[in-house]
């Protein structure tokens, strides 16, 4: 486990070098009227959550199917209620901001989830010692 969880925390490093690369260069292009000024801690919000489920999700894959798929489960439907939660309180308090907002949070969140689940992929594919 230590061993593949040192990767994943290695790839998403790297993922998150590119991702904070190209949300760098959109922040030139796209007007700032457009652009959330908690887009920088959003990225950093995720990546931190990132690293927590990661280490949950690749500890339960060591587990029996069920007991990992459970886990997964519980996880992705935790995480989508807390989101929506956070959204649903920012757009109230924030309500010039609340699109931006929402769709950056939401283009972070489809890119980390994809991060998470090929990684999750990749490791089932994997001979376990």
């Amino acid at each position: 486990m230590k061993s593949f969880y040192l990767h994943f925390l290695k790839n998403l490093l790297v993922f998150s070098a590119i991702l904070g690369f190209i949300i760098w260069g959109f922040s030139y292009i796209i007007p700032h009227k457009y652009l959330t000024p908690t887009l920088f801690f959003q990225f950093i919000f995720f990546i931190a959550l990132t690293i927590i489920v990661g280490y949950l999700l690749i500890k339960a894959s060591l587990e029996r199917f069920h007991k990992f798929l459970n886990t997964y489960l519980l996880i992705t439907t935790v995480k989508l209620v807390f989101f929506m939660a956070i959204i649903v309180l920012y757009m109230f308090q924030n309500r010039p901001d609340a699109a931006p907002f929402a769709i950056s949070f939401f283009v972070l969140y489809l890119c980390f989830s994809t991060f998470e689940v090929v990684a999750l992929v990749l490791n089932s594919k994997k001979p376990q010692q």
